[in-house]
């Protein structure tokens, strides 16, 4: 499949969710019971209490938001690859998950266009889904797998294709980025420190920018997939 994949046909993308409030009692009622209920597995297998186990709801679509959506995608500028990449993200999810939108369902609208992440099937790609259903947004048609077959899915994922059929076990892109000799910061964050950089800085700037590095990650790994020179630094065009 990879030796006849079009590169630059590929939206590579990331995403960077927190809780839907920063502590546990500023949750209301209801939502304290269905947290309780929702979590009871995590804090029974690491012995959390319900407020410490609430640091995860990120993680759920119910109960937490995007805050920052990085793409990527590969083009050709005067003979030379570039690989240009931007983000939507804020707080308002709504207007973010919008501008997402649109940009699906105008330059990423082609059938022959694809979406790209890494762990992305179990993760990003629903969790974008259904964040744009409770917010009253329009799935845009490449994000849509209602009623599809598996081959009609325009969706690559990293990590999926690292497992060649063995279910067994998550790989991290980290992990992946070390095995193929894959360069990247080492001053950044990393996914655990998303909420309190959030909640407690409030540093969107800096969640955006270790977003869109790993954006870069996922493209870069594609390409070591497909046999294929890796990005330089200068080929990375921030939009």
């Amino acid at each position: 499949m990879l030796n006849q994949l079009d590169i630059e046909d590929v939206l590579f993308l990331d995403i960077e969710t927190v809780s839907q409030e920063p502590h546990f009692s500023d949750l209301d009622a209801d939502f304290q019971s269905l947290w309780e209920a929702k979590s009871k597995f995590i804090r029974e297998r690491e012995e959390l209490s319900v407020e410490d186990s609430y640091e995860r709801a990120g993680i759920y679509a119910e109960f937490g938001k995007i805050v920052c959506i990085s793409v990527g995608y590969f083009r050709q500028v005067a003979g030379h690859r570039k690989f240009r990449v931007t983000s939507f993200y804020g707080d308002d999810e709504a207007v973010l998950l919008q501008e997402f939108a649109n940009l699906l369902d105008g330059h990423f609208s082609e059938p022959q266009h694809l979406l790209c992440g890494h762990n992305a099937k179990e993760f990003d790609f629903p969790y974008i889904c259904r964040r744009m259903l409770i917010k009253g947004i329009k799935i845009p048609r490449t994000l849509n797998v209602a009623g599809k077959k598996p081959w009609e899915v325009r969706h690559l994922d990293t990590m999926e294709l690292w497992k060649f059929g063995d279910y067994k076990h998550y790989t991290s892109i980290k992990l992946l980025t070390k095995v193929f000799g894959i360069p990247t910061p080492k001053d950044d964050i990393d996914g655990s420190q998303v909420g309190k950089t959030y909640w407690e800085e409030n540093d969107l700037d800096r969640i955006e920018q270790y977003c869109k590095k790993d954006v870069v990650a996922v493209a870069q790994l594609m390409l070591r997939y497909m046999g294929k020179e890796l990005l330089d630094e200068g080929d990375v065009v921030e939009v």
